[in-house]
């Protein structure tokens, strides 16, 4: 396994890091146990949740991977080896904490307390900002329509909030996640002429099929030692080849939330997964593990976050680490990139 420090900290975590919020839903508490198991001992020291997981966001499934996860801390005290992330949801619908903004006081330490009970532990090392409560694009909305109406809690009473957390030992770091460039430069900003927490990470989608972060927040990450951390590195599984050819796999996120994973389903997703699987093929590499690959060497990346449902998913990703592309590899990636730009940003 390869290592990258956390931000400006003297924390290495792995640069694959486990996603589990199909857990849950797609996959039960006891392969969660062995996707962790196996991913520990493979090196992955660094794992990722939110409160509102498992995903689809459900009022029944609410807080369940992070159940699963503690409860698999309780059975196998290794806490101390697990360097553990988990997300405070934006604005959301009533069954959390009666709707709406989630960030001020009130509601952003009943989150905390919740998923440190869920958890089974009594510290999070990285707290971070699941989406902004302020009017802006993300999860693959374009044509910015500006409506400030102020209604989102100030970021500095935010960092006000999260610092106490650090201070009582409930958290280590923070970090953001579906943020923008103008939000991570307003909280650093903040943090600096405040001298409150700074923000190490912004958690954001990057894949073969949406490189939309390599516009502005990709410098800021590398200047800023604020690096991403990928989700969606396989684009829902379309880059792993598998829905090629009007392919359906059965108990794919695909097949069961069709209508919740449009993100992917655009006019040119299919000829760029074409066009990058005829790559692979070339060069006699597993799709998969070429369209992980690429995002681990990126110099503004931290960790990719995976999400495997088998143990064969997770594995075939595990060994991504270990493949190599060529700098002929990677300029073919890119000239699809040019031919493509951006299919499902």
């Amino acid at each position: 396994m390869n290592y990258q420090k956390l931000g400006n900290t003297k924390l290495d975590v792995s640069t694959i890091c486990l996603g589990t919020m199909t857990w849950g839903e797609q996959n039960t508490q006891e392969e969660g146990f062995e996707q962790m198991d196996y991913s520990l001992d493979q090196g992955v020291n660094f794992w990722d949740t939110a409160e509102i997981y498992s995903i689809p966001p459900r009022e029944k499934t609410f807080g369940s991977t992070e159940e699963i996860i503690g409860n698999w801390f309780e059975k196998n005290k290794k806490r101390d080896k697990v360097i553990l992330a988990s997300k405070v949801c934006g604005p959301m619908r009533e069954y959390v904490r009666g709707g709406g903004n989630q960030f001020g006081k009130k509601n952003i330490t009943e989150a905390l307390e919740g998923s440190l009970r869920r958890l089974k532990t009594d510290y999070i090392d990285l707290y971070q900002l699941h989406w902004p409560e302020r009017n802006a694009n993300f999860f693959g909305k374009l044509g910015y329509e500006h409506g400030d109406d102020g209604e989102w809690t100030k970021f500095e009473d935010i960092l006000e909030n999260l610092k106490k957390f650090i201070e009582q030992g409930k958290i280590r770091y923070v970090g953001l996640s579906n943020e923008t460039p103008w939000g991570l430069s307003k909280f650093l900003e903040i943090s600096k002429n405040k001298n409150l927490p700074r923000m190490l990470s912004v958690q954001n989608p990057y894949n073969l099929l949406n490189r939309t972060y390599e516009v502005g927040l990709a410098e800021m990450s590398v200047r800023e030692q604020a690096g991403l951390l990928a989700y969606s590195p396989l684009a829902c599984g379309y880059l792993s080849g598998k829905y090629r050819n009007n392919q359906m796999p059965k108990n794919s996120r695909i097949a069961r939330d069709g209508n919740f994973w449009t993100r992917y389903n655009k006019p040119n997703t299919d000829k760029a997964v074409n066009a990058y699987y005829d790559i692979a093929k070339k060069y006699k590499l597993n799709f998969a593990q070429m369209s992980l690959k690429f995002l681990e060497i990126q110099p503004f990346v931290t960790s990719v976050i995976i999400g495997a449902t088998t143990m064969e998913q997770l594995k075939t990703n595990l060994e991504s680490v270990n493949i190599n592309l060529t700098d002929e590899i990677i300029q073919e990636i890119n000239e699809v990139q040019k031919i493509y730009p951006n299919p499902c940003p």
